[in-house]
């Protein structure tokens, strides 16, 4: 029920903001984060609130209110991005949600996460960086050798404002040659983030200029099923690069014809 409480609470909130910036015709608009807090006492006194959760609410893990939606124009999607320290922008982006293709071959691969590492993720994107890590899952899909530099890497990128990158790799492929693989992990009803990915390959550019940026989404499909994306951005536009869906499996539950007719 808290949680039913605070979703209510912040769709208030985030209604209220966007109906004080809203002209017809707008695209784009910056609201503060003091607006949050003045929203939330107004409309929601007794919710108890750190005011970053509430784009973080829209971004990830549900729609934003009617009110809103209604004023989207065909093809195009109100989202919510970082516009520098304690900024946030509503923007309208061409409408491309990341989602699994239903059509797409699922791959079986060997399972290699410790059971214990199972039994003690705390939540859906723990378990999922983890077997991602375990099973060399971003190694698999780019066809390079990579390590793991740092996870959950708190940082800042220009005109944006403070990021949160949920797992840094670096690779280096058979000729010597480096990338930057950023990885934003997605579990249970989370969907992956346009605006997520668009920041964690900002922010590459930004530190590492010049090495090349392969951002890289996964996504739990259940039983046991993930889904792979790499990412790009043309145009203010995340598009994807490629897709791959991946199952883990005991090695004797392996199917011997179809790991041959893989190739």
């Amino acid at each position: 029920m808290a949680a039913q409480s605070n979703r209510e609470g912040y769709r208030k909130i985030i209604a209220k903001i966007f109906a004080d910036h809203y002209a017809t015709g707008l695209t784009e608009f910056v609201f503060l984060r003091p607006e949050i807090i003045a929203a939330k006492e107004l409309l929601a006194p007794n919710l108890e609130l750190n005011p970053g959760d509430v784009p973080y609410s829209f971004r990830y893990r549900q729609p934003l209110p009617e009110t809103i939606l209604v004023t989207q124009p065909i093809g195009m999607e109100w989202i919510i991005e970082g516009a520098g320290r304690s900024k946030y922008r509503f923007k309208l982006v061409k409408f491309n949600r990341i989602l699994p293709r239903p059509d797409i071959l699922t791959i079986g691969i060997p399972d290699s996460t410790p059971e214990i590492i199972r039994a003690y993720a705390l939540d859906d994107e723990q378990a999922l960086l983890a077997i991602v890590r375990y099973n060399r899952l971003i190694d698999i899909f780019l066809g390079l050798t990579t390590f793991s530099l740092q996870n959950h890497l708190r940082t800042t990128v220009k005109g944006t404002g403070q990021i949160e990158i949920d797992e840094l790799y670096i690779g280096i492929d058979k000729h010597g040659c480096h990338y930057v693989i950023p990885v934003q992990a997605k579990g249970g009803s989370d969907q992956i983030s346009v605006v997520q990915a668009k920041q964690d390959i900002d922010w590459v550019l930004q530190k590492f200029s010049g090495v090349r940026c392969r951002a890289i989404s996964v996504q739990f499909m259940g039983e046991d099923r993930v889904a792979m994306f790499e990412l790009t951005v043309i145009d203010d536009t995340v598009l994807v690069v490629d897709e791959k869906h991946y199952k883990l499996l005991p090695a004797k539950a392996l199917d011997h014809k179809a790991t041959l007719a893989y190739r």
